[in-house]
């Protein structure tokens, strides 16, 4: 099979590279929840319908790359799709179920995977400013249901998603 180089190389998603959005989901604007999002293969669930991937072919899964400070990131939600969380520095808490009353700690390289409808949420649960990759299962994993409260705060600071998942500042 001949190689195409100059596709292959398309399909390099350099980190310094990548752009970012301080508001790509609904909940990023309640200060708990501040956080830099980087869609790096497939747009994801992302409500910030500017944010562009780096690489568009998303086949079968869509990669994110989250920086939060510490004791900041997402709010409860979940996902119809498997979500596959791998911490690349810091500690990271991932809260579970309804209420986030479990929690699982995880350190760089260790791997959790969540299944769908399970409601999480992540938080940088380290010292200083990390990064955490987010793996979504399918080529379209759907939109983020959030947990009972996050919509109504997100309203009062002016977001709202609409039907087709995207962000809509009021």
């Amino acid at each position: 099979m001949a190689i195409d180089i100059n596709a292959l190389r398309a399909r390099v998603a350099r980190f310094k590279d990548l752009k970012s959005s301080s508001e790509a989901f609904v909940d990023t604007r309640i200060p708990e929840y501040n956080r830099e999002i980087y869609n790096v293969i497939g747009r994801g669930v992302t409500e910030d319908a500017g944010l562009k991937p780096a690489i568009d072919d998303n086949r079968d899964f869509n990669l994110t790359i989250m920086k939060s400070d510490p004791g900041k990131g997402s709010s409860l939600h979940d996902h119809q799709t498997i979500e596959v969380f791998l911490p690349l520095t810091g500690r990271w808490a991932i809260g579970l179920g309804d209420d986030g009353e479990h929690e699982i700690i995880l350190e760089p390289f260790d791997i959790f995977s969540v299944p769908p409808g399970v409601m999480r949420s992540v938080r940088n649960a380290g010292t200083e400013p990390g990064f955490i990759v987010a793996i979504l299962g399918g080529t379209d994993p759907g939109q983020v249901r959030w947990s009972k409260h996050i919509n109504e705060k997100a309203k009062v600071l002016g977001l709202v998603v609409n039907d087709d998942g995207d962000l809509v500042h009021l």
